[in-house]
This record gives C-alpha cells, structure tokens and sequence, in this order.
C-alpha cells in the first residue's frame, strides 16, 4: 500500500456510531469524512472520491442499497470498495449487498477487530488491483502482477491467522461455529473446565526499577514460554492481564490433570527463563504463583452492541484467582483446591479400574473417528499412571465466600518434580497435620519441628510451627 493515509467515508444516520467508528479508524490511522445519510453520500464522494465506504443500510430518502448501486453506476466510483455495516442481518439482505456488487456485508454488533482485518484488507487489495489496471498491457510487469496478487492471497490468510491470535480457536468454535461472521453479542456455553491463573511476584516493584521497553522485553519473554507450558497441555491463554495469565484447560477426559501438569511445566520453565534473568535487567529472579480450580463457568461474548469480547466467567474463575493469591500468604509456588485433586483422583482411579472415561469429545465423535479415539485413550496412558505429590495445607474461607474449602499445595509430578524437600518430608509433614486436626499439638509441633530441621525454608511448616505454639502457650 502507498505512504498516502487513506480515506475512508463514513455513512450513517446515527451520530453516536459515526463518532464510534471514526475513533476506531483514525486510531488505527486512516482518515475519514462522513456522511449523515445517502444524498449527503453520494455528493462527498462525488466531490472527493475515498478509498473505502463504510454504509448503512436503513437511512431515510435514500438507504444504503439504492447508495451503493448509483455508485456502482457512475463510471468514475464504481469501483470504491464497499463495506455494508447494518443492522439487517437476514439472508435475503445479505444476497441483496451482493448482487449490488458490495465488497463485504458485516452485521451489527460488529467485532471491532474483525472489521479492521477486513477493511486492511480491502484496500490492500483494491490497490493491487489498481495496479494489476495500470500494467495490464505491459507484458514486463506481468511477473510482478501475479506476485501481487499472490501476495494479497496471502495476506487475507494472514488476517484470518491473526485474528485467531486474539481470539483462540475454542473461543471460535464455540461463539462462531458458522465462521467470524456470525459472532452475536452474548453467544455462550456452559460446561465444566479447569482454569488456572499465574501472577508474577513483586511485579509493580520490577516495573518501577526498569523502564518501561526493558519491561515490556521480558514479559513478552515470559509469556511466551508459559504460553508454550499451557498448550503443550492442551490449555488455551482467556487473557493476559498485565502480568497474569488467565488459562482455560477443557479438551482433555481430566481437564484437571492437564491445568496440574501445566503448572508444574511452568515452574520448571521458569528456572530456564531465570538463568539469564540478569539480560532482562532484572536484578533477580522472577518468581510466580498459581492458583488451579476446577467447575463450572461460561464461556461466550461479553460487552455491549459497541464493543465485545469473549472471555470466560463463573464462579471457577474467581477461586482460581483467590487460590493463586494466597500463595503469597502461605509462601508457596502453586494451591489447588480440593475439587481439583478430587478430579485427578476419580480420574486415575477409573483408569485402573478399567472404567471409561465420558467427555463431551466421545459424546460427539462418530463411528469413523473412533480409531482416533482409541489412539488417544492409548497415549494418556502415562498421563492417568503418573503419581502426583501434593499435601494438604488448610481449610480456609476464601474472599466473599461463605464456605469455607481444603485446600493443597502441589509439589509435582513423578516425571517433573518442583519441591523435591517437601517430597522428601511429606510422610512427617503429614503425621503433623493429622496431629494438628485432631488436637495433639505438642505432637504436632515436634513433627513440623523435623521437617524445619531438614527444610529451614518450608514456609507452611513454619507456619504450623507457630501455630501449635500458640496452642500451648508458648508464644
């Protein structure tokens, strides 16, 4: 595309949405000229031809259709791109733009960033066409023409690949089964998932020691391993919230085993990412806490008929966030809840037993996929025999709760252990915890005294430690 900002002609009878959608456009860095309605249309773009027209369809005198076929009529605008932007969203409408030869029919509420895919689009294309124009009958540039046009292709795949980027395929399947064209504003599903939530430590002091580009450098970093950790798992990224990540596992038969396995992933790959933390101009290592739970939530979009998102919401994704944040009050790397482990039990113990295992995914595959099937009951094998080290830790209210729940501290996994200490006391840690439960506190606090003795950093014991003092007295 040439260096010259294009213009784009805004037309439309309601002011509100002329202001809305030239913000976006001149934000994006095109310059518009609007319209309030078809006549007023006709003579700007008589006078001062644009690159691309954003139409209405309903406006009084003169509607959007009866615009665009006196354009399609007049020899020198004939071929501006049109994008009809309405309200009709029925079939018969949709032809309707089509046969008028109108470049493209978005309904609203629109998905902001699918109509400036679309409108870069356009005018990429409209300008390679301009081109193809010029030296059609120059046989030399023939090459490059087709290079052009080839490279148009590919930029129309790239705008549907991006797009994914911000909006992840389950999102799509779910708010878009029928392609990006038909997402409506408040399309969901509710179904049982595990989300997961990562927050990085002591963030707002890192962020005030650097500037603001060193900052951004290392977090890109950073979430581009953990992103790596939460897909290898089948997990999907719902968002990122400045320095958190809130992630979604739904496609495996224990969703909860795939949210557990990710998180020990991401410890460990956080010791990789720490090893030249000193290049990010950090000065020390970046430190995490997840929190993990398991239920049921929506997932669908959110917003207003101005704006929209997809994002998921429940009750499970406000305790996933309460459990990540006392890991700072209990100075531990991961918490699950007892739902969680819960999960994981009923899973593996199925597995021995030989029981199968009910997803949504069987429930909907047909008969010529149950070889897949098969294939991948056979390769989670390792997934439902793998011992997972965890430990009971409390039973706490979480914030705005009423009830109050267990809650573990995960250590790792057989293959992937994080806390290799803790795993090495967990027999006397647990002998402490059972004292504690029942009331023999002086037999308690000589065994969180051992694992003290062996781990002087286990935070949670230490925690005991004083706790059963001031039971007896001793504080």
């Amino acid at each position: 595309m040439s260096n010259k900002q294009p213009c784009i002609l805004v037309v439309d009878d309601e002011p509100d949405n002329l202001i809305l959608l030239e913000e976006i456009l001149i934000l994006e860095g095109y310059s518009t000229i609007s319209a309030n309605n078809g006549k007023e249309a006709l003579q700007v773009a008589s006078q001062s031809p644009p690159d691309l027209i954003l139409l209405d369809v309903m406006m009084p005198e003169i509607n959007g259709f009866e615009v665009c076929q006196c354009l399609r009529d007049n020899p020198k605008l004939k071929t501006i791109p049109i994008i009809f932007l309405t309200a009709l969203d029925d079939e018969k409408s949709k032809l309707k733009g089509l046969e008028l030869m109108g470049d493209d029919y978005i309904t609203k509420p629109f998905n902001t960033r699918l109509l400036l895919a679309k409108v870069a689009n356009l005018l990429q294309l409209n300008e390679i066409r301009s081109q193809a124009t010029k030296y059609k009958n120059s046989q030399e540039l023939d090459e490059q023409n087709n290079l052009q046009l080839s490279a148009a292709l590919r930029i129309n795949q790239l705008l549907s690949e991006k797009f994914r980027l911000f909006v992840p395929e389950q999102f799509l399947s779910r708010i878009a089964p029928e392609g990006v064209d038909s997402i409506q504003l408040g399309d969901a599903t509710e179904e049982e998932l595990t989300v997961l939530f990562c927050d990085i430590r002591g963030f707002t002091a890192i962020a005030e020691s650097q500037n603001a580009r060193d900052t951004f450098k290392w977090l890109n970093s950073f979430f581009q391993q953990m992103s790596a950790c939460i897909s290898a798992n089948q997990g999907f990224i719902d968002k990122f919230l400045g320095d958190a990540i809130m992630a979604v596992f739904d496609q495996h038969e224990c969703h909860s085993l795939n949210a557990l396995k990710a998180a020990v992933m991401m410890q460990e790959s956080l010791q990789d990412f720490n090893v030249n933390y000193h290049k990010y101009n950090l000065r020390e290592p970046v430190k995490i806490g997840i929190g993990i739970h398991t239920g049921i939530g929506v997932i669908g979009t959110l917003g207003s008929e101005k704006r929209m998102d997809s994002t998921v919401i429940g009750d499970v994704v406000n305790t996933a966030s309460r459990l990540e944040s006392l890991t700072k009050t209990y100075g531990c790397s991961i918490i699950v809840s007892q739902k969680v482990i819960s999960e994981i039990e009923i899973c593996q113990n199925n597995y021995k037993t030989g029981q199968q295992i009910e997803t949504k995914r069987n429930s909907l595959n047909s008969q010529e996929n149950f070889s897949n099937q098969i294939q991948n009951n056979q390769n989670n094998q390792s997934s439902y025999c793998e011992k997972i080290y965890y430990r009971w830790i409390d039973k706490v209210k979480l914030r705005g709760k009423q009830k109050a729940v267990n809650i573990y501290e995960l250590l790792g996994t057989e293959n992937n252990i994080i806390e290799p200490e803790k795993i090495a006391t967990i027999s006397i840690f647990n002998k402490g915890i059972k004292g504690w439960k029942v009331g023999k506190y002086a037999a308690a606090l000589e065994y969180f005294q051992q694992v003290k003795r062996v781990n002087s950093i286990d935070n949670i014991a230490g925690l005991y430690v004083e706790r059963c003092r001031e039971k007896l007295g001793l504080v």
